[in-house]
């Protein structure tokens, strides 16, 4: 008997974990978060009376005396409690949930800034748009938005299935091969919120993950004005050898760094990627280090994504290229 009250506590502090951490819904920092977090709130209140009322009718059938609980029998306590008051209850909490979804892709105003983003196979594709709706830059597993500031997202798929899930800035949306799905998150303050990809998509599902970084107006201005440069040039004989290695490995076929003759678009675009956070979608720290070992070893460290290992490398040929991709800032 005494190992019950420890399941039952080991039980509860797994459900409460839940409720913390980088990627927890409960703890809403956009608009769209803060109207999931009410959602589910007056869901689960308007399932614990029904469960509740359930529970006590049913401990009254079993326990009250026969004579005491004709009532139950009653045609009038069947068809209103067992037909009208579920019927009523469940089409009331279903409306609510419809509008309260409508209203978080309903166009409440013109955005500040468009994105479009692809999952494909393990990572995520980023395009911004400018003004004209026209292509303005590239990026990958990372995102930066403006703060108070409503961002459209434009979410497709070239593969399989994926979903778009920033928990603590809204709810979730599939992206759909051959579909285009208009999504809108809106971040109240500064800082960096991690998110994932919410539909099993294959054998790397778990680690296919990104970030959104989100700036004050004038440091998002900042930022998109440097994405808009060309890569920089190298500053050192190091890096220069770095540059010329990774162009003469050919890892300008599936890359593009703006500015160089890299111009491949089947892999992510590696023009500022230095100044990025995670690299393989969030699986990894950027640094030399990593990168070093992404180069070399990416099937080992990510088995099944698209890039090659490039293992033929020795390791000065490996830390130039590395050094060089780490300056790509």
């Amino acid at each position: 008997m005494r190992l019950a009250p420890a399941i039952l506590a080991a039980f509860v502090s797994s459900g409460l974990a839940g409720c913390e951490g980088m990627q927890s819904a409960w703890a809403p920092e956009g608009p769209n978060a803060q109207a999931v977090v009410t959602l589910g709130n007056i869901m689960f209140i308007g399932a614990a009376l029904i469960l509740a009322l359930v529970i006590g009718l049913t401990a009254v059938a079993i326990l009250m005396p026969p004579e005491r609980r004709r009532w139950l029998a009653d045609q009038r306590v069947v068809v209103w409690g067992g037909i009208v008051f579920p019927v009523v209850t469940l089409t009331a909490l279903l409306v609510y949930g419809l509008g309260v979804a409508g209203s978080m892709v309903r166009i409440k105003a013109e955005p500040a800034l468009t994105i479009e983003v692809s999952g494909e196979r393990w990572w995520w594709r980023i395009r911004y748009l400018d003004e004209n709706g026209e292509p303005d830059f590239f990026t990958a597993n990372e995102i930066h938005i403006p703060t108070g500031q409503p961002v459209e997202f434009l979410l497709t798929s070239p593969d399989v299935i994926h979903s778009f899930w920033v928990p603590k800035l809204g709810g979730k949306l599939d992206m759909i091969p051959g579909r285009t799905n208009t999504f809108r998150l809106e971040a109240d303050r500064a800082g960096v919120y991690r998110g994932q990809c919410a539909e099993y998509c294959g054998k790397q599902h778990a680690l296919m993950a990104f970030d959104v970084v989100a700036l004050e107006p004038a440091g998002f201005e900042a930022w998109r004005a440097q994405q808009r440069e060309p890569a920089a040039e190298p500053a050192t004989a190091f890096l220069n050898q770095g540059r010329d290695l990774f162009l003469a490995n050919g890892c300008g076929t599936c890359h593009v760094v703006r500015g160089t003759p890299a111009e491949g678009m089947l892999g992510p675009d590696l023009t500022h990627v230095g100044g990025r956070r995670m690299i393989a979608a969030g699986t990894f720290p950027n640094n030399v280090g990593t990168l070093a070992g992404w180069i070399s070893s990416s099937q080992h460290l990510k088995p099944g994504n698209l890039m090659p290992s490039f293992d033929a490398l020795d390791g000065i040929e490996l830390r130039a290229i590395a050094a060089y991709m780490d300056s790509l800032k």
